[in-house]
């Protein structure tokens, strides 16, 4: 389990984590979301130690990361798939991790198997493609059967059966009990593998819950309705509390009222409807909505 705990960080007049408290809880994967430049690598290097924050703590198991006299067997993590000397072949470099936190050199066969890498393994890591360095960096987290992962941006550089591979893998590692904290900008990825996910922007906790929770923290989504008669809907609607604004083909996009309550009004005022369908927000939707005041860089368009 991650405790972090009132977690801020300065570097000179920047803050870059302020006053940021979320857990990790075991059995779960963890979304760490938030726009670029929200403090999630620094937050994810405090963890491990390699800063140290200005105030504040950070727990693994109710220890510090510092504190942990075989590191790689309780906490793996993926921070930069690139920290391997291009010299060294993947096995060479896990042999090496392996001897340095005492474990069997016969785990190293095992974990390059888990993720595809055996036929690989005895080349220089600098040949290697992204996707494969990507999968270097991951198993190098798995050496050491950590109960706790750290993984920043694992689906980098994978093509389709790699990010549905990783998916999987994470499900697996959740439920066999450990804590698994995931830095993604796939926001459709974090839908389909979080259990919880946190949400951050310019180093403060934004929103923080299952996926459902933080979506409808964010609103509650829309109706879509299509009637025989919009405008006397449309006035029904509003006069009940709803928001109504008019669809490209007609139809009424309504906010404020769930589906029931509208086909109800319809069915009272002998409205025939056409449509009724829920849409529930997506957590894309919710993150960009989320983060709308917490976003440093912005397109605004293509020059004309």
């Amino acid at each position: 389990m991650i405790n972090v705990d009132h977690l801020t960080k300065h570097y000179g007049a920047t803050v870059a984590v302020d006053d940021l408290s979320f857990e990790v809880r075991p059995g779960q994967v963890t979304g760490f979301l938030g726009p670029n430049g929200a403090g999630k690598s620094s937050t994810m290097r405090m963890i491990v130690g390699l800063d140290a924050p200005t105030s504040g703590s950070v727990t693994i198991d109710g220890r510090p990361y510092g504190n942990l006299r075989f590191p790689l067997r309780q906490v793996g993590a993926l921070l930069d798939a690139k920290a391997v000397h291009p010299g060294r072949s993947a096995r060479d470099h896990l042999r090496w991790l392996a001897d340095s936190n005492g474990i069997s050199r016969r785990r190293v066969d095992e974990v390059l198997d888990v993720v595809g890498l055996t036929d690989v393994a005895d080349r220089r890591s600098g040949g290697f493609s992204l996707g494969m360095g990507q999968r270097l960096g991951i198993v190098t987290a798995l050496l050491g059967d950590p109960c706790t992962l750290l993984l920043d941006e694992p689906v980098n550089g994978l093509d389709p059966e790699g990010i549905k591979w990783i998916r999987q893998l994470l499900r697996t590692l959740a439920d066999e009990g450990r804590s698994i904290l995931v830095s993604s900008h796939l926001m459709s990825e974090m839908a389909q593998t979080a259990d919880r996910v946190v949400v951050v922007g310019r180093g403060r906790l934004i929103a923080e819950g299952t996926v459902d929770e933080v979506v409808q923290q964010s609103g509650s989504g829309h109706v879509r309705v299509d009637s025989a008669n919009p405008d006397t809907l449309r006035s029904v609607l509003v006069a009940a509390g709803a928001t109504t604004t008019t669809d490209m083909d007609g139809a009424l996009v309504v906010t404020g009222m769930d589906a029931r309550t509208v086909g109800t009004l319809a069915a009272d005022a002998r409205i025939t409807l056409y449509e009724l369908s829920p849409h529930s927000r997506s957590l894309e939707q919710a993150f960009f909505e989320l983060t709308s005041d917490a976003t440093d860089y912005t397109t605004r368009g293509a020059a004309a």
